[in-house]
């Protein structure tokens, strides 16, 4: 088959896979959740910008204050990315797989790999939009309500994106070798590993414990998606923020450029071992 032909073939199933996965309720139930959580955040930072208006304050106290809910809104917003990535996609492989419904396109002229790889782009497309739509959103719900805005955007955009494709890429694997229930507890229980690794390492700066650190940086190589959330956290929030060791976003211990390489190399094995087990799987 030519390049010509296979990127023909990847777009197809990619486009299959995207008028798949808006069919799907639950792609609609986190677009509501998402809506509903802007309802919420606007009316938090409405309601804490009339609290400001009743008693004297300094302009530099206030922008610090709403600059830390706009970052508690963003957080918000990479937590149901992230999970709306795991639970629109996990049945993708491991559903097809348990139905047969995936026999209808593996016996055509196509390989295994280009259905998987075809399948990834179009949930890759889909967890963009979405991150563009929650992230975009958050960001112009607190500027139009405060007018604050986040350091570094874009940085911030690119690396929530980039987290909720590793978290993709860990469902792809799981559903090349467990059932759709089998892979999405283990998907969601390793991305409860790695958010609790990313908040251990934020005790540490009250308890000024190297040892919670390192347990840290251990559950980060396990599941690194909380480190590249961590790490555009850093980017996004204003120094003096980070500088406070209270600050649940404290630059306590920044994952390095070191970290964000390990995490793309992290996907790259899991997607090529994706593809291995799907290639040898019994369908």
């Amino acid at each position: 088959m030519s390049v010509h032909e296979s990127s023909r073939v990847l777009r197809i199933v990619a486009g299959v896979t995207l008028r798949e996965a808006a069919r799907r309720r639950i792609l609609w139930v986190a677009l509501g959740a998402a809506v509903l959580l802007l309802a919420i955040f606007a009316v938090a930072l409405r309601l804490q910008v009339l609290e400001f208006e009743g008693r004297p304050m300094s302009p530099f106290v206030r922008y610090q204050v709403e600059s830390g809910m706009l970052m508690i809104g963003l957080y918000t917003c990479d937590l149901l990315a992230v999970v709306m990535t795991i639970l629109t996609s996990i049945d993708t492989l491991a559903g097809e797989i348990g139905s047969g419904t995936i026999l209808a396109i593996a016996t055509k002229p196509i390989t295994r790999a280009q259905i998987l790889i075809g399948k990834f782009l179009g949930f890759s497309a889909m967890v963009i939009v979405y991150v563009a739509l929650t992230f975009g959103g958050t960001i112009a719900v607190a500027h139009a309500v405060t007018g604050v805005l986040p350091e570094h955007a874009l940085r911030g955009f690119l690396l929530i994106a980039f987290e909720c494709l590793v978290a993709l890429t860990v469902t792809f694997y799981l559903g090349t070798r467990f059932s759709t229930i089998t892979a999405g507890v283990f998907a969601l229980g390793l991305q409860g590993v790695a958010f609790m690794g990313g908040w251990l390492e934020q005790v540490s700066g009250f308890s000024q414990s190297q040892h919670i650190v390192t347990l840290g940086v251990i559950t980060s190589l396990i599941m690194p998606s909380e480190s590249v959330w961590r790490r555009a956290a850093f980017e996004m929030q204003t120094p003096l923020a980070g500088s406070l060791s209270f600050s649940p976003f404290a630059n306590v211990s920044i994952p390095s450029g070191a970290a964000l390489v390990y995490a793309a190399l992290f996907a790259t094995a899991l997607f090529l071992a994706a593809i291995y087990r799907f290639r040898k799987r019994d369908l």
